[in-house]
């Protein structure tokens, strides 16, 4: 018999595509999100992609009575994928306050219906934000470096969720949890039939570049050039969403077939850095397309530099992602070319 996932924020960017790979691995997928930054066409783009549309529940996560129907209507749910939370750094620093009752809340709601409704486990959407800004020493960053204090209320969430997760499996919850740091997800998946879609202004830089490439937005601002880095632009760990959601899939599997540790962590990326000036010089080679871009003032909350070790994923999980930039980077231009071809934006 199929087992049955839960995914929270399937409608979203990471989430629609983790769905896509948990069916096409032979999980029943059931898919909650609020729609707050996403569509719910999403799910007719899965069901393109698979074949098979998931059960949809628009349930807001910090709702734990609407929460709690979810698990009673579908009572073989045997693990969760929890994406459901806001994620940009920049807004939370704006509105700490709503990313602290969000992203706390919603864990802590699914935490608490796991035991009554006998769900094994829970793969954590965490963020290398728990890292801060590592030292020299600790680049690539292994998941044995220090947790920093984190420079955004949005990284103070996931750190304090790990913290909350922890402590409950330590209380005796009869519950496994994989927690995955991953590090900046991009691209789309290589049909075009989903991909990232932020509504609004996107805070991500991918969308804005895929965005300023199609005219939708008049030019692309690279947030400082005076970091501590070759060229002066902060580096990051760029990982293929769709090489991001077999990691998902994986974790699953291990969580809930292997004896393994009540609560493991694991990186998630491809284990080198890419400087934002790479990704856009990267973006014009792979697609032809002149950007125009412009440097601006640092923003607060960035990191300089933070790229990952992914030694313990690639062994224990037998995942690695493998995707080359160039691909990467030409299926996120597919995916906007798409959206305009339809209207969409």
């Amino acid at each position: 018999m199929k087992q049955t996932i839960l995914v929270t924020g399937g409608t979203g960017f990471i989430g629609s595509h983790t769905t896509v790979e948990l069916q096409q691995a032979g999980y029943d997928v059931v898919i909650v999100d609020n729609l707050s930054n996403s569509k719910i066409e999403v799910v007719d783009g899965i069901e393109a992609i698979t074949g098979i549309r998931p059960a949809f529940e628009q349930v807001d996560c910090c709702d734990i009575k609407a929460l709690e129907a979810v698990f009673a209507k579908y009572p073989g749910i045997k693990g969760i994928i929890h994406f459901a939370a806001s994620k940009a750094v920049g807004e939370s620093v704006e509105k700490p306050l709503l990313y602290y009752r969000n992203n706390i809340n919603s864990l802590i709601n699914l935490l608490e219906l796991m035991p009554k409704y006998d769900v094994k486990g829970i793969i954590f959407s965490s963020s290398c934000t728990v890292y801060g800004q590592p030292t020299p020493e600790n680049l690539p960053v292994t998941e044995n470096a220090p947790i920093q204090k984190a420079l955004s209320p949005y990284g103070n969430t996931k750190q304090i969720n790990e913290e909350i997760i922890q402590d409950y499996v330590h209380s005796g919850a009869k519950i496994k949890s994989i927690i995955l740091r991953y590090f900046n997800p991009i691209g789309a998946h290589p049909s075009a039939l989903i991909g990232e879609l932020p509504l609004g202004v996107p805070m991500n830089l991918i969308p804005f570049v895929t965005q300023t490439a199609i005219g939708i937005r008049g030019k692309l601002k690279i947030f400082g050039n005076d970091y501590n880095t070759p060229d002066g632009t902060c580096i990051r760990d760029y990982i293929y969403v769709v090489d991001l959601a077999k990691a998902h899939v994986a974790a699953m599997t291990r969580v809930l077939e292997k004896d393994t540790d009540p609560v493991e962590v694991f990186n998630i990326g491809t284990g080198r850095g890419l400087s934002t000036l790479e990704v856009v010089e990267g973006f014009e080679k792979a697609t032809g397309v002149k950007l125009n871009w412009e440097y601006a003032p640092r923003r607060e909350g960035d990191i300089e530099k933070v790229w990952g070790n992914v030694d313990k994923a690639n062994k224990v999980l037998g995942w690695k992602a493998d995707t080359p930039i160039e691909d990467v980077l030409a299926s996120a231009w597919k995916w906007q070319k798409r959206l305009r071809d339809e209207g969409v934006m």
